[in-house]
């Protein structure tokens, strides 16, 4: 069989569509010929660049997927349930970014450096990318879970406003720049504040603020968010009685989402012997100092993740009431790891099943 591979992006001129085509280039992913690059009726027709020419842009329909081996969606769940079936029926494997099958029994959810093994089985001819932020976590949980038996977990997340896109970063830098002048009615009209600024992606003022909402409630006053971060870890990671209290915090970030976690295992732990297990653990690096004693003051902070290909993991301590428990701070390119990086890993995993 060919070892090169017709790929398709859907969603290609989107801030994760941009991502994978430079990714796919950057890697070296062995294509045949020029990716298909697909977008809305209204993209089609631009150009887009790739290496040293252009490619023009195809409008969604069935018929761009013919003689597609792999085909990269990135362009929202609704079209991914319409699509992915017909590109699937075409001929290809699809790899989706959406959260279109991920809870589906038929459909691996998978982190290439977490559970690379459950791609090759895929039923309805899809493999599901995980939620950027459940993602990110995932990095440092599976070997700890190996080496200590995971059995819960604490997390609160610091979500990127990139999380929401290209218009998550624009409505968070407009409003930067709307408020970043009137100090004093940050300082002491903090209501008068928020009501300057007309919010589109975000509940609130996204600027020099936190949002203690991410995602629409559910009955339960959990967001969607939250309760993706507790389904896709219980299956990623293949522990269906894991315990997940999860809250999703939205902050004034441009990209690079961030998780606080307390992880509480079968056996005790130690902060050395997590040190060691992470230390060895592909997708990651360990960020992890106090400035003490001639000690370099090393942590993870979410701009110092951007453009980083690695999760970054670190403030790795013994919990103070529980010999069971750790305590860690990571963080992670959502356009990255958590989307774009991730999406191509899984295409070279499968083009590697065909080589």
């Amino acid at each position: 069989m060919s070892t090169t591979h017709r790929v398709a992006v859907v969603g290609a001129t989107g801030a994760v569509g941009e991502e994978l085509r430079r990714q796919l280039d950057s890697r070296g992913f062995p294509l045949a010929g020029d990716p298909v690059f697909v977008a809305s009726e209204r993209s089609a027709g631009r150009r887009l660049p790739w290496k040293d020419r252009e490619v023009e842009v195809q409008a969604l329909g069935p018929d761009v997927f013919d003689d597609v081996d792999i085909a990269l969606f990135s362009a929202g769940a609704t079209r991914s349930r319409e699509f992915a079936p017909i590109a699937v029926e075409a001929g290809a494997v699809v790899v989706d970014n959406s959260s279109a099958f991920r809870m589906d029994d038929e459909v691996p959810l998978v982190v290439s450096e977490v559970n690379p093994e459950d791609a090759r089985t895929r039923p309805k001819g899809i493999i599901a990318n995980p939620n950027c932020t459940t993602m990110v976590l995932m990095v440092p949980a599976k070997p700890l879970h190996d080496a200590f038996g995971l059995r819960e977990m604490v997390a609160t997340t610091y979500q990127a406003a990139g999380g929401s896109g290209q218009s998550g970063i624009t409505e968070l830098v407009e409003q930067a720049r709307k408020l970043v002048d009137d100090v004093d009615r940050l300082r002491t009209e903090g209501l008068d504040a928020e009501a300057a600024v007309s919010p589109d992606n975000f509940s609130k003022a996204i600027a020099f603020n936190v949002l203690a909402h991410c995602g629409d409630f559910e009955d339960d006053r959990y967001t969607v968010e939250e309760r993706k971060l507790v389904d896709e870890s219980r299956k990623i990671l293949s522990i269906a009685s894991l315990k997940v209290s999860p809250t999703c915090v939205r902050v004034p970030v441009v990209v690079g989402h961030s998780i606080a976690a307390r992880l509480t295992f079968r056996d005790e732990v130690s902060r050395a012997a997590a040190m060691q297990v992470l230390a060895d653990a592909p997708g990651m690096v360990v960020e992890d100092g106090t400035g003490r004693d001639g000690e370099e003051l090393a942590y993870p902070t979410p701009l110092g993740s951007a453009g980083r290909d690695e999760v970054v993991v670190g403030r790795i301590r013994e919990d103070l009431g529980d010999p069971h428990s750790l305590n860690l701070f990571v963080s992670g390119d959502n356009l990255l790891k958590g989307a774009a990086l991730n999406t191509v890993q899984l295409a070279e995993l499968v083009a590697a099943e065909r080589a």
